[in-house]
């Protein structure tokens, strides 16, 4: 399966970025993915933390347990285990926000499926959505804050 990558210049302050990252109610205004928090270890997404979110893919209700193996220091890396694995990194360089989504194969046909639909998605642009909407938050409430 594929390697996704993205970027986008933030104004924001980085841990306004960290916070959108890492804040399940923060995600709908940026993820393009339609999910809803099952579990949560505490309140927001943290290094070793785990959380458990469903959604629909491609038609079918699915669940993705999430490891979160580092959370500060401008950067999110995490893995979402379901019908498909994918490894997720965020990472906030000198003013960029570079993402990185690898897809891995699924097991069975039902992860195949889901594999291809989620390469498929990624390849068409979602991936560079989400972090541009991440960017225009950061810069918004970067914004706000100034004229404050």
């Amino acid at each position: 399966m594929g390697t996704w990558t993205a970027r986008s210049t933030v104004r924001g302050e980085p841990d306004r970025v960290l916070e959108l990252l890492t804040d399940p109610d923060a995600a709908e205004l940026w993820s393009p993915f339609s999910f809803s928090v099952e579990e949560i270890d505490g309140r927001r997404l943290e290094s070793g933390s785990r959380a458990v979110l469903g959604g629909k893919m491609a038609g079918r209700w699915v669940e993705f347990e999430l490891d979160v193996f580092e959370a500060s220091d401008g950067r999110l890396s995490l893995r979402a285990s379901g019908p498909v694995t994918m490894d997720v990194d965020y990472e906030l360089l000198d003013g960029e926000l570079l993402a990185e989504v690898k897809v891995h194969g699924g097991r069975g046909l039902t992860g195949r499926l889901l594999s291809s639909a989620a390469d498929g998605f990624l390849a068409a642009g979602t991936l560079q959505s989400a972090v541009d909407a991440i960017a225009r938050e950061a810069a918004a409430d970067d914004e706000l804050a100034v004229a404050a």
